[in-house]
């Protein structure tokens, strides 16, 4: 398990501790991937796949699914609201964590995170397999709603923010931030019209909060980047966003659940939105 030092160390497991729990009942390993043909070419046994774009996304609004398609994805995997989910997977655990928040919106409550994720497990030489194994289906109840008001910011929270001084974190890369490039130089601009950030947003790139290898870093050492170098309190109402949302559900995970923030909400349409957005303010530079 992870170390006691973390606000919510149950959140947090080790590789360690998904092998042990393979074959466990009452835990399903869940792999989501920014690349959602990689599963197929090697997973940790007994993993299911959720697939970002098709099982968590709504096809024909850009919103996420909804409450019923939410339990019928949930009873296709095998799993019930007390099965212990834990998410790995590329991109130091991008995905997984944007996993991880999508489920929370819709209130389950044992979920898990990798540390280290897909790449660890492989850079250790423990087992993949191409195997797909399939659970027998349960019937897992429809939650009463999404929990969009809870852990979730959309374009106008953003702005409030903005206009009223409030905590905004900008966790793309710096390029991003200072307006100088508009995508991720390895990844395709994505239509997106102009570079910058949001006004007054802080930015603290997603990655400062891993290690080389994709772990966590130490409680202290996410204090010092998120609390003393921005002056940051647990009770803050604060909003991530990155260009799309997967980037700052990963920080949104490090702020909730590794430093007890009580607050926090994932602008999940992130630049894409705001920077395409007409009337809507920006700023370049640092």
């Amino acid at each position: 398990m992870a170390s006691k030092e973390y606000a919510h160390p149950e959140s947090l497991v080790s590789t360690d501790w998904v092998a042990q729990h393979q074959n466990d009942p009452t835990v399903r390993i869940i792999e989501s991937n920014e690349d959602v043909l990689l599963y197929d070419t090697g997973h940790i046994p007994g993993a299911v796949h959720v697939d970002w774009r098709r099982d968590l996304n709504d096809d024909v609004i850009r919103d996420y699914l909804t409450p019923e398609a939410f339990a019928k994805l949930a009873s296709r995997i095998g799993i019930t609201p007390d099965t212990v989910l834990a998410f790995y997977g590329d991109k130091s655990n991008w995905w997984a964590c944007y996993a991880y928040w999508v489920f929370s919106l819709f209130g389950h409550k044992h979920l898990r995170i990798v540390n280290g994720g897909r790449d660890k497990w492989i850079a250790e030489g423990r087992p993949l397999t191409k195997d797909k194994i399939n659970y027998p289906a349960t019937s897992y109840p429809a939650p009463p709603r999404r929990l969009d008001e809870k852990i979730r910011a959309f374009q106008a929270d953003a702005r409030g923010h903005s206009d009223s001084h409030k905590p905004l974190i900008d966790v793309r890369s710096p390029g991003e931030f200072k307006g100088e490039i508009t995508h991720m130089p390895e990844y395709p601009q994505e239509g997106v019209l102009r570079g910058g950030h949001i006004p007054g947003a802080h930015g603290v790139p997603w990655k400062t909060a891993v290690n080389a290898d994709g772990t966590f870093k130490s409680a202290d050492e996410l204090k010092k980047i998120y609390e003393d170098n921005l002056n940051l309190k647990t009770s803050d109402d604060t909003i991530v966003y990155c260009r799309i949302g997967e980037r700052s559900s990963h920080t949104w995970f490090v702020l909730t659940q590794l430093l007890g923030f009580t607050n926090v909400r994932n602008y999940d349409g992130s630049w894409t939105e705001w920077g395409n957005s007409v009337r809507v303010p920006i700023e370049k530079g640092a």
